[in-house]
């Protein structure tokens, strides 16, 4: 019997914890599934879903969450609000798009933080930083400041966010300017590269309460380090990547995911590839 194959797409994809995260789970379930990494390039995804393969479930990376969105059958609300998709299921041939980011932030915050969550910076301006963004305004985020270097680019978050039914205070800010005059409010969320993350800017979150930092390779980020050496509540990549592949993993299959044992092998790679 054949196994029932999922995969995960992006470009670069090398470094993806997900196969880890997605096998522990079919392990522990008893399930005979397989899981891939396969690099599939910006503009490609419509060609690559048309060859024909057989796959049960798709997970989505950077910078596919946003091209899937005209391929799809179905696309759940989250997913419609966020502007972007990390979860493709294939059902007779049908896609049925959702996006796991959104739930996935809030209940990784939940684990970490029980502060107040009222306001929020957001470094970056993606499609993870939409995702998280309306993930924090599930938490009660009133107003979200999204700072980037290009407001151009950071249009479809900021209308993304703005779209949550709560109405939040929705602004864009240089990020640049934003280090200069350090961040206030209640947390911070990084989705940009570590090597964006320099003095300034680590230094302009050492007021907060909060911080996520969206990466989990390289690990740990040097705002992560801060965070962790200041006592700051800290949210990490692993932590968002295990909750969101949690609610993946039970749409693939229709099953509990086993979480402790998805946590446990995503913990395990990554402190192999540091060395610890």
């Amino acid at each position: 019997m054949t196994p029932t194959r999922c995969a995960v797409l992006g470009d670069p994809i090398s470094h993806s914890l997900s196969p880890t995260l997605h096998r522990a789970g079919y392990v522990a379930a008893g399930l005979d599934w397989t899981y891939e990494a396969v690099r599939v390039p910006s503009g490609s995804l419509p060609g690559f879903l048309g060859r024909g393969d057989r796959w049960r479930g798709l997970s989505l990376t950077m910078p596919l969450k946003r091209e899937v969105l005209p391929l799809g059958d179905v696309v759940s609300e989250r997913a419609r609000l966020a502007g972007g998709a990390n979860t493709v299921v294939i059902e007779e041939g049908r896609l049925l798009l959702d996006n796991t980011d959104l739930p996935g932030a809030v209940a990784a915050v939940r684990e970490r933080y029980s502060g107040a969550v009222d306001t929020v910076t957001i470094l970056g301006a993606g499609a993870t930083a939409a995702s998280i963004g309306l993930a924090s305004c599930e938490l009660g985020a009133r107003r979200v400041v999204v700072a980037s270097r290009d407001r151009g680019r950071a249009t479809e978050t900021l209308v993304a966010i703005r779209s949550h039914v709560s109405g939040p205070d929705v602004v864009w800010a240089d990020l640049g300017e934003v280090s200069a005059r350090g961040i206030a409010g209640d947390g911070v969320v990084s989705t940009i590269p570590a090597a964006a993350q320099d003095e300034a800017l680590v230094a302009a979150c050492s007021d907060l309460p909060l911080v996520f930092e969206a990466l989990y390779d390289p690990w740990p980020t040097p705002l992560a380090s801060a965070a962790s050496a200041r006592g700051q509540a800290l949210v990490g990549g692993l932590d968002l990547l295990v909750h969101q592949a949690a609610l993946q993993f039970e749409l693939f299959t229709s099953r509990a995911a086993p979480l402790s044992a998805m946590r446990a092998a995503g913990e395990a790679a990554l402190s192999a590839r540091s060395g610890g």
